[in-house]
Parts: structure tokens; C-alpha cells; sequence
């Protein structure tokens, strides 16, 4: 069983205090703010808790209003705006202390056949033959001076419930610019099964919720040969959205491709497609982030 992924069920299993109101939590971290992965996947959570279990989430659509205090629970109230013949439709609003950080609306649907098509997959390395980006990180961050170290690893949580291996690796310390595209290998840091809770497919869906916004936003900023570890670099997601296509595991390998048409006005447009080992385009994501440079 995975200590990080542990971590990550306990944090999507919402406690419900009142009708349509749910509390979450944040797992202790030294970050500032809440990752808005987490905040998104639990107004899911929330959300799919006043849905009858026939109808998933096809589609989420979400603003970030205010960073997240992680030392403080999240209020989430679910308005079920319509409970149609085919579709269901919820909207989430997370606060804290009184004020709204983050708004969302759902979309759910009765399985049914239809026509069907796909991009195709990117042809790639295959997460075996990659490495771990977790411990390529851990080695750069044993090469940096004291003052940068400090600063790569404030924003790392200890645990990390996402197996992440990037086909090609950015280099964070020295960045240069290149092609605004990335594919990355991703999965639960362990196994559902063990846990119990594989039989699940809305948490399958609120685990890739979550994973969806790691380096989406990183990706606008790769023709600019800036990283996160820049000082005078202001990031913060501002609207993400993500969209279900098909059946998959968040436990075994999904390919996340990513790329960026767009950056201006210090804000980045990013795209992200999750394909499974046998080619299925599963899931779309998109996610508008603030990619600002201080002076």
C-alpha cells in the first residue's frame, strides 16, 4: 500500500456535515497555498455524491478565485441545479472563512452508445524505459546551493500520490526555450486494488482530476526557457477544465500529452489529452494559468 496515495483517498473522502455540504482537508504540507488539483477533485467528490451512481461526470469547468489556506478545512455546497432524463447538472462552490475560493459546475450523463472517434496517440518511449521524475528532482536538488534548494523543495510535498515519467526531461535548474509540447507518463502511486477501492470509477475519475493539473501550466512556459524555480516567477491556475471520453484505471499507466498554443498578457493556455497503453484517448483537459514575471 502507498503511504502517498493513502494520503490522497483521505483527502478526497469528504466529510458531509449538512445536506448538499461537505468539508474537506488539506494533508499537511509547507506550502502556502492549496494545490488546485486537490481543490478541484474534492468539489468533484462532492458533487458526485449527490448523483445517482448510473451517471458520471463527463465534464468540469472551474475557476480559482483565491489561493487556498491548507491549514484551514474547504466548505463545499453543492447546488443540484437539474436532474434531466439523460443529464445532471451540479454546481460546487469551495470557501473558507466566509469567502469563495473556487466555483465549478458539473455535467453527468447516462452511459450510452453513439458515434465515436479519436485523435491518434503520440508514438513514444514507453514509462519503463523512463525515469522516475520524482528522483531525477531529488538529484538535482542535492546539486543546488542551499538558497535554491530551499526554494525547489518548499512547494514539494513529502508524498507524492502520482507516479510521474517524463519522455523528455525538462531541465529546471538551466532552462532553455523549447517547443510549448510534453508528454508524461502518469498513475496512482500505488494500488487500488489493495486498497479496495478499484471498483470505483468516479474516484478513478477524481484521482485524474487531481493528477490533471501537475505541469499543465509548466507547459506555456516552455518557449521561454522559464521554470518554476525562477524567483521572479508568479504562477497560479485560474480556470481549469476537464472532460471524460471513456473507461480507465487511474492506477496503470495513462499517457499525458500537453501542449500550448497560446501566451500572452502574462497568462498561458495549456491542452492535455490522457491516452491508456492501448491507445485510447480517455480524457481532455484544458487550464488558463497566470505565468507572471516580476519585475
Amino acid at each position: 500500500m502507498s503511504e502517498a496515495l493513502q494520503q490522497l483517498l483521505d483527502v478526497l473522502s469528504l466529510e458531509k456535515i449538512d445536506t448538499n455540504i461537505y468539508r474537506g482537508i488539506t494533508a499537511k504540507t509547507k506550502n502556502k497555498r492549496v494545490f488546485g488539483g486537490q481543490v478541484f477533485a474534492q468539489a468533484m467528490r462532492a458533487a458526485q455524491d449527490t448523483v445517482d451512481q448510473d451517471r458520471m461526470v463527463h465534464s468540469q469547468h472551474a475557476y480559482f478565485l483565491r489561493p487556498g489556506d491548507p491549514s484551514v478545512p474547504i466548505l463545499y455546497e453543492v447546488d443540484a441545479i437539474r436532474d434531466g432524463g439523460s443529464f445532471t447538472t451540479r454546481r460546487v462552490v469551495g470557501s473558507q472563512r466566509g469567502k469563495a475560493i473556487f466555483n465549478t459546475e458539473m455535467s453527468f450523463q447516462v452511459m450510452e452508445p453513439g458515434l465515436s472517434h479519436q485523435a491518434d496517440m503520440p508514438d513514444c518511449a514507453g514509462p519503463e524505459d523512463l525515469e522516475d521524475d520524482s528522483a531525477r528532482w531529488a538529484k538535482l536538488a542535492e546539486l543546488l546551493n542551499k538558497e535554491d534548494k530551499a526554494r525547489s523543495t518548499a512547494n514539494r510535498p513529502a508524498l507524492r500520490p502520482i507516479e510521474m515519467r517524463s519522455v523528455v526531461p525538462l531541465d529546471f535548474e538551466n532552462p532553455v526555450p523549447r517547443d510549448p509540447e510534453q508528454l508524461i507518463w502518469i498513475k496512482a502511486a500505488g494500488s487500488l486494488s489493495d486498497m479496495g477501492v478499484a471498483e470505483d470509477p468516479a474516484l478513478h475519475m477524481a484521482i485524474l482530476a487531481y493528477a490533471s493539473d501537475f505541469n499543465l501550466m509548466g507547459t506555456s512556459m516552455l518557449p521561454h526557457g522559464v521554470s518554476f524555480m525562477n524567483p521572479k516567477f508568479q504562477p497560479a491556475s485560474l480556470d481549469h477544465c476537464i472532460w471524460f471520453h471513456d473507461k480507465f484505471k487511474a492506477d496503470e499507466w495513462l499517457l499525458y500529452a500537453m501542449d500550448s498554443p497560446r501566451a500572452s498578457h502574462a497568462r498561458g493556455l495549456s491542452r492535455g489529452s490522457f491516452f491508456s497503453r492501448d491507445g485510447r484517448l480517455v480524457a481532455s483537459t484544458i487550464q488558463e494559468g497566470l505565468i507572471r514575471l516580476r519585475s
